[in-house]
C-alpha cells in the first residue's frame, strides 16, 4: 500500500482535448503497422507536456511547490505551440521512446520552463541535469523488443504525417501520477494560468 504522506508529482502543461483527439488518430495509424503495434502506448488521456518531474514527494511539500508554480507562471503571457514531427529517444538500434515534438513559441516555452524550474530550486527541488527536450510520449519500446522494432519504427517516423493542429499554453498544472497495472492515472492538484 502507497504511503498517503508520499506523493508521484510533476509539472505540466495539458492539453486541449482536440489535441488529444488528434494524438489518437495519429497512435491508431501507427498501430496499423503489426511490428509497431505491440509497443506500450500511452493512453491519451496521459498525454501532456512536461517541464518539471518531481517524483515521489512528501504531501506536505504541495503548498510550497503550488507557491512556486504561480511565482513562475506570474506576468507571463500565453503562447501557441502545435504538433511537430516524430521521433525517438534511444538509439537507432535500441529505441526506448516514440513522441512526437512541439512547433510554435518555442523560446517562450524554454523561459516559461527554464522558471519553473528556478522557482522550484529555490523550493529546495534540484534541478534536472538533463537539458528540457519538449515532447509529448507517444509509447514506449518494452526492452525486449526493442532491436525487433528498431527498423519498423524508423520507416515511420519517416513515412507518417503528423496532424497540423495548434493549441494555446495557456496555464502550469501540478500534476499527481498514480501507478496502476493497466498504467498511470493523472490528477491535477493545481494550476496557474498564463496570463
Amino acid at each position: 500500500m502507497a504511503d498517503p504522506a508520499i506523493i508521484r508529482l510533476f509539472v505540466a502543461i495539458e492539453l486541449p482535448s482536440r489535441v488529444l483527439s488528434a494524438l489518437t488518430q495519429l497512435q491508431h495509424q501507427l498501430q496499423r503497422d503489426p511490428a509497431i503495434a505491440r509497443l506500450r502506448w500511452v493512453r491519451p488521456e496521459g498525454i501532456h507536456l512536461t517541464l518539471k518531474f518531481l517524483g515521489e514527494t512528501p504531501a506536505d511539500r504541495q503548498p510550497a511547490i503550488e507557491a512556486a508554480i504561480a511565482k513562475a507562471a506570474s506576468g507571463q503571457a500565453s503562447f501557441e505551440l502545435g504538433l511537430g514531427r516524430l521521433g525517438s529517444f534511444g538509439s537507432k538500434q535500441s529505441p526506448r521512446v516514440l513522441w512526437v515534438d512541439l512547433t510554435g513559441d518555442a523560446q517562450r516555452l524554454a523561459q516559461l520552463q527554464t522558471r519553473v524550474e528556478a522557482e522550484l530550486a529555490s523550493a529546495g527541488f534540484p534541478p534536472d541535469s538533463r537539458r528540457f527536450s519538449p515532447h509529448l510520449t507517444l509509447a514506449r519500446v518494452p526492452p525486449d523488443r526493442a532491436r525487433e522494432v528498431a527498423s519498423p519504427l524508423a520507416e515511420a517516423i519517416a513515412s507518417t504525417a503528423i496532424p497540423s493542429v495548434t493549441f494555446p499554453a495557456d496555464a502550469v498544472s501540478l500534476m499527481k501520477s498514480d501507478l496502476r497495472p493497466g498504467g498511470a492515472i493523472y490528477t491535477r492538484l493545481f494550476e496557474s494560468p498564463l496570463r
